[in-house]
């Protein structure tokens, strides 16, 4: 059940961020701005994004992984509503702004939730099935604002994620338990009811009594500190800068994709399904990657994946102009840079001890939110210098192989 409502969850999220590449042909049109500016609207909600992570993420080991998940899903919903009513450029980047914050917020949380609720064995499957949600909803958000935008303006794919994400605030509120190893280390009030309401859910003897908080526990005072001391500088100097080179690439390809395909000769409609198909791909690669790494090491196999992501960009970028050898590209391009950006989520979790854990995630990610900022921004840069699509794809390969070095070398 929790898998499965965060996975619902990830699925507004990958509407939510890639609403602005769907619809930007749209407001470029409507608005008549240029490609720098189109850039700096693209890493508006990349910018939330990274604030989310940093600031507002790590307040999840103090307050509770559920509780900063409603508290992202209340962003989101109020950031969307508000940006279907705005009139400029300014006020559209404020809200993608705000917007980001909430989705920032609520994805370490997420992801820490599912990784604390599955088996070791079967942990890569279950946070594979719960990333899916992002290319599903990117997959089935595409197809859903191309229909609104032949009947309706632009802001009508931004009213609908404002819906979408408001129907999931009192299921959450409802449904979803807060994690056991919060309510262990931080033994909240009420703390053992909460815990045996869970432990009989899931068939497990209730507790008769608090066990002794984790030694380690201290309480508010965790940060970033200590995510750089006690033999953990390495590992998370590491695990940031393969977040920030795959979100680099990652975010390059999804949020240019549809405008670049445009631009080498495609209809706005085949841009749109050029990116669907990313995701489609992206889809079966999260999904691959959990099952495939139930037999093979983790570290190889994503490595493996970044290797093949950086190949197929650099042809993606010299096919992009032909329509069927662009779609099929995009496709196992899609496969590969999920199935990278999955096992990093992956990773993560286990780096750290649970008083710090969504910290370390949240850092990760907000790290890696950097370079998804800068991604779009200095693409739409690179378009205005009369950069060229295989030229652009292959600079934007480059980070991925370092990704790759960067991960392989990681040591718990």
């Amino acid at each position: 059940m929790i898998v499965g409502m965060c996975l619902a969850i990830n699925m507004l999220d990958g509407f939510d961020v890639l609403v602005v590449a769907f619809t930007a042909q749209s407001i470029a049109a409507d608005w008549s701005i240029p490609y720098a500016s189109l850039g700096v609207l693209l890493s508006a909600g990349l910018v939330g994004m990274a604030g989310g992570s940093l600031i507002l993420a790590p307040y999840a080991d103090r307050i509770g992984r559920r509780s900063m998940i409603l508290v992202g899903l209340v962003i989101i919903t109020l950031g969307m509503a508000v940006s279907a009513l705005t009139q400029t450029v300014g006020q559209l980047v404020a809200t993608r702004l705000f917007t980001g914050l909430g989705i920032g917020a609520l994805l370490a949380s997420m992801n820490v939730l599912v990784a604390e609720y599955s088996s070791k064995k079967y942990r890569s499957l279950a946070i594979g099935i719960f990333q899916s949600g992002y290319p599903i909803g990117a997959t089935i958000g595409g197809s859903i604002v191309a229909i609104l935008l032949a009947t309706y303006s632009w802001r009508s794919a931004f009213l609908f994620g404002a819906i979408m994400s408001a129907l999931m605030i009192p299921i959450v509120y409802l449904k979803l338990p807060e994690s056991l190893d919060f309510l262990v280390a931080k033994q909240p009030r009420g703390a053992q009811g909460r815990i045996n309401e869970v432990l009989v859910k899931i068939g497990q003897p209730p507790i008769d009594s608090l066990p002794a908080r984790p030694s380690e526990d201290k309480g508010s005072s965790i940060g970033i500190l200590h995510l750089l001391s006690d033999g953990r500088l390495q590992r998370t100097l590491l695990i940031w800068t393969s977040f920030f080179m795959v979100m680099f690439s990652f975010y390059f390809v999804l949020s240019w994709t549809p405008k670049l395909l445009a631009e080498a000769g495609l209809s706005t409609q085949q841009g749109i399904s050029g990116s669907v198909l990313l995701s489609l791909g992206g889809v079966i690669g999260s999904l691959m990657l959990g099952v495939i790494a139930a037999r093979i090491e983790l570290k190889k196999l994503v490595g493996s994946f970044m290797v093949a992501t950086a190949v197929l960009m650099v042809l993606f970028g010299m096919f992009s102009g032909e329509l069927v050898p662009a779609f099929s590209i995009a496709l196992f391009l899609g496969f590969f840079l999920f199935g990278a950006m999955v096992g990093l989520y992956a990773i993560t979790p286990s780096l750290y001890d649970t008083q710090m854990r969504t910290t370390g995630m949240g850092w990760a990610i907000g790290i890696g939110r950097i370079g998804a900022i800068l991604a779009p921004y200095v693409a739409g840069l690179m378009l205005e210098d009369g950069f060229g699509n295989t030229l652009m794809f292959t600079i934007f390969a480059v980070p991925m192989i370092l990704a790759m070095l960067a991960q392989g070398s990681i040591k718990r």
